[in-house]
């Protein structure tokens, strides 16, 4: 008798192949067999009749990094079917931490990952997978290095050139960092400090990403304005690295920019037939969300959070970052001239004070207070919550959405902040695609957008037991209705949870059953194995 069976299902295995009928054993959490089984019995059975059952899915963005830590089931997500998540994104997070500058890195990521009640208490990347393993997630996790954090710890936050000596340091903690089981490493260029960096710092880390095999996880510096450059230069320099490019959120943002999706879509065909592996990954709604503070320019964060705050005294330096905001500046994306102030919506704010302006435009704060001068709301509400402010910005196209999503290269990625009034793509993004562009408007077969949620990512960050429905494998498994699922989350009431995801199941558990949830310690933390025939060569053995 096996541990659990599941019956009759329609089984999409996650390669992209087409779907069979078909039942699946699971033992001691790992799938043993697959196909008709109507002769075993389970201790546990599952009819999954008319339903789909398939790999679970993995986020490839998410902001869950604090969240984690406070909650080992956090229901947003796992309701949507994700089994695993890949942290550590956009160059800011977690670790590593040195220990003199967690007060300024808590205000820092706040307005990102929000701000728990939970003990900073750990520095490297081993310290942090610890700490979540002592949680005891009921779903598995993996972690980039982040590229702002390696920075912090070499040369703090100032807004500098990193001199030679600095670059090979931080080359050193890369190497730790992936040592420690990283998966890869992330950067954000438009947050302090990875905006402070050169292109010759990048490439140096770049190739010691090339030297383990691992990817580039990258927010890239334009996202619209200067898109196609941007990715011209991101492209030549990995050439030259010998190493994985992957864009974090694949965009292109403001309605003047539009028309450059399909360039940018043969830039990465392009690349990919020179022989540079180049993914993505994507979230399926119109509207982007980060930190208001991202709204400033790149010099007005030199020095960290406090010092951004401090320069918000000042009179004349706002002034110019209001006219910054409104111009823009060459190298600099500006999201509130992408999206105007009637298109950024507050989503997040610690004090009471504030909290009427959630779920509120900047625009529309400025009425409520008889302001027109919005620039200086934003800045206002930035120094009011010392950085703690979430938004929403409204700056992308529905169509190249669907262009993007039937780019085979893809993944998806929620980049779910869980603050305040989130932004929807937190809980309905894996629900919204299967049935808003899969079912009603067939924007690519449900087999090939499985593989894009499953094996694709797996391969990626380098899961090789996860991904794909087969004997030996482990048994991360959502069970869902092809012909009800949908997202149920919009932008005035983000906080509801989607339909048609029956059962989502860990290692061989089951988690979400219905509108039942479970809290069991069965969630993996991965740390990626690198061979030693790489370690020799990078240490020079």
């Amino acid at each position: 008798m096996h541990d659990l069976l599941i019956r009759n299902g329609r089984i999409i295995d996650g390669t992209g192949s087409p779907w069979f009928y078909g039942d699946i054993a699971i033992d001691e959490g790992r799938i043993v067999k697959i196909g008709n089984l109507t002769e075993e019995s389970g201790k546990t059975e599952i009819d999954a009749h008319h339903q789909i059952v398939s790999p679970g899915f993995i986020d490839m963005h998410v902001h869950t990094d604090l969240f984690i830590l406070d909650d080992p089931l956090v229901e947003a997500k796992v309701r949507q079917g994700i089994t695993t998540e890949l942290l550590g994104q956009d160059g800011i997070a977690a670790a590593p931490l040195p220990d003199k500058f967690k007060e300024d890195w808590r205000n820092n990521l706040s307005g990102l990952d929000g701000n728990p009640e939970i003990t900073w208490d750990w520095n490297t990347i081993d310290d942090y997978l610890t700490k979540i393993e002592n949680n005891h997630p009921s779903y598995n996790l993996a972690v980039l290095a982040p590229h702002g954090n390696i920075r912090m710890e070499v040369m703090g936050l100032d807004d500098r050139p990193a001199t030679d000596d600095e670059i090979v340091q931080m080359q050193n903690v890369l190497r730790r960092c992936l040592d420690e089981g990283a998966v890869g490493m992330s950067t954000g260029l438009i947050y302090p400090p990875c905006c402070f960096a050169e292109m010759k710092e990048l490439e140096a880390l770049c190739t010691v990403l090339g030297e383990y095999g691992v990817p580039l996880v990258i927010h890239q510096r334009s996202e619209g304005d200067e898109v196609l450059e941007s990715m011209d230069e991101l492209i030549e320099m990995m050439k030259r690295c010998k190493a994985h490019l992957h864009f974090s959120h694949l965009k292109n943002c403001g309605q003047f920019n539009w028309y450059k999706t399909p360039e940018l879509l043969k830039k990465i065909d392009k690349a990919r037939s020179d022989g540079l592996e180049v993914t993505f990954d994507q979230y399926p709604y119109p509207a982007g969300s980060t930190m208001l503070s991202a709204c400033l320019p790149p010099w007005a964060h030199d020095g960290g959070t406090e010092t951004m705050l401090k320069r918000l005294e000042d009179p004349e330096l706002c002034k110019r970052m209001i006219h910054e905001m409104a111009s823009g500046l060459k190298g600099w994306d500006s999201i509130s001239k992408w999206a105007g102030w009637n298109g950024i919506i507050v989503t997040s704010v610690e004090s009471e004070e504030n909290k009427k302006y959630v779920g509120k435009s900047i625009e529309e704060i400025g009425k409520m207070t008889s302001r027109q001068d919005y620039g200086q709301i934003a800045i206002d509400l930035i120094y009011q919550e010392k950085n703690a402010v979430g938004m929403i910005d409204f700056t992308i196209n529905e169509e190249d959405i669907k262009k993007i999503i039937q780019h085979p290269a893809g993944t998806l990625g929620t980049d779910g902040l869980l603050g305040g009034k989130p932004h929807p793509r937190a809980y309905g993004s894996f629900p919204r695609v299967l049935g808003r562009y899969v079912r009603d408007q067939n924007v690519l077969p449900l087999e090939q957008m499985i593989r894009r949620f499953t094996s694709q990512p797996a391969r990626i960050i380098g899961l090789q037991d996860r991904g794909i429905l087969r004997e030996g494998l482990v048994a991360d498994i959502v069970i869902f209705d092809p012909d009800t699922i949908i997202d149920q989350a919009t932008f005035e009431n983000p906080r509801q949870y989607n339909k048609g995801i029956d059962k989502v199941i860990v290692k061989g558990e089951i988690i979400i059953n219905g509108d039942q949830a479970y809290r069991k310690p069965v969630g993996t933390v991965f740390r990626r194995k690198y061979s030693h025939a790489i370690l020799s060569q990078k240490e020079g053995i």
